[in-house]
């Protein structure tokens, strides 16, 4: 089972940096290296096309961006699994892709990368979901999205749900990642977490408003601000309201672990129902908070399945989200940026 942080309630809604010894920060480290972690959610294609402003367009009040690069990178679970890569741990991608180039350039890349590539299922039936961001002088001007958000068939689901029993055994944790794309529907849900509890594994979830309430009983639930509101109904505007929605979702959800992260506020962490610890937001410097749940999601369980407590893996994704931050696009989290920016500031 994950380490609690030990505590007893007496610090009810105290803000707190949690510094980890660097002794204990480079056994974690040294540990990254040795772990294992699945990643279950929807993979996307992020294209960038990078350029300048210089006029505006004579047939419409638009800037023209004349573009001077472009690339592409993984998204959404896959940028899930390219932080855990990134911080030296070994993802294991179980998602889908189309039969189309795009899905052959998240394979390249995956290839590239070193990923593995033993969980990602063709489907034929809609297309790879592609994001394309437009960024001038490091400010996004559009974004345009090509995706299908139709349920997955019954087919492709059993295939997903062969590839989990034959992977989750051999992995240290498991991340569901949810975008609301049509991959995560209710009975691979079910499946995922009674695999993973047969076989002991950690499970951690990163939901989206469809299907918030059916993660019942994981080790770590970690939604935002606003998937929290909607899913409850209620408006996060006080650190009472925040403490009132982690009491239901943990009456209603059973979770171990409880995260609300609240964008520039930070996020507030219960280990138990009526025991929250406020962690304050570590970015110096925001420039783009995409990505920044993804590389929370994936720090906060590679700290937890290397021994740090949750508290400390807490305060460890919210400095890795930080530097994030600080970078324009989505990018993992660097492994050697992390641990010096996390030995000069903390100690």
């Amino acid at each position: 089972m994950l380490k609690k942080s030990g505590t007893d309630g007496s610090n009810l809604n105290k803000k707190k940096m949690v510094d980890i010894p660097r002794k204990k920060l480079e056994k974690l480290f040294q540990n990254f290296l040795t772990k294992k972690i699945l990643v279950l959610g929807d993979l996307m294609l992020d294209r960038y096309l990078w350029g300048v402003v210089s006029r505006i367009s004579p047939e419409a009040p638009v800037p023209v961006v004349e573009i001077e690069r472009e690339f592409a990178r993984l998204g959404g679970a896959a940028n899930v699994g390219n932080n855990i890569k990134s911080l030296g741990g070994t993802p294991y991608l179980v998602g889908i892709i189309g039969n189309d180039n795009s899905g052959n350039e998240i394979l390249s890349i995956m290839n590239q990368s070193g990923l593995p590539a033993d969980g990602i299922v063709r489907d034929e039936s809609r297309p790879t979901t592609v994001k394309t961001r437009v960024i001038a002088h490091h400010q996004h001007v559009v974004r345009t999205d090509r995706e299908s958000r139709s349920p997955i068939s019954k087919s492709v689901s059993n295939h997903l749900k062969d590839t989990l029993i034959t992977l989750i055994p051999k992995m240290d944790a498991v991340i569901i990642e949810d975008y609301n794309k049509g991959l995560i529907v209710a009975d691979l849900i079910s499946f995922a977490i009674h695999t993973a509890r047969h076989f002991d594994t950690p499970i951690m979830v990163d939901p989206k408003f469809d299907h918030f309430f059916a993660y019942k009983n994981v080790d770590v639930f970690k939604p935002n601000r606003k998937e929290t509101e909607e899913a409850l109904g209620m408006r996060l505007d006080s650190s009472q309201k925040v403490e009132e929605a982690g009491k239901i979702l943990f009456e209603r959800l059973e979770p171990g672990c409880l995260m609300i992260t609240l964008g520039e506020e930070g996020m507030a962490v219960f280990d138990k129902p009526d025991h929250v610890i406020y962690v304050p937001t570590h970015a110096r410097k925001v420039r783009d908070v995409s990505g920044a749940g993804d590389t929370v999601v994936s720090s906060l369980s590679m700290a937890l399945v290397s021994g740090a407590d949750f508290l400390e893996a807490a305060s460890f994704a919210n400095r890795a989200a930080g530097l994030v931050c600080e970078e324009v696009g989505i990018v993992p989290v660097n492994r050697e940026r992390l641990f010096q920016t996390y030995i000069s500031e903390g100690h």
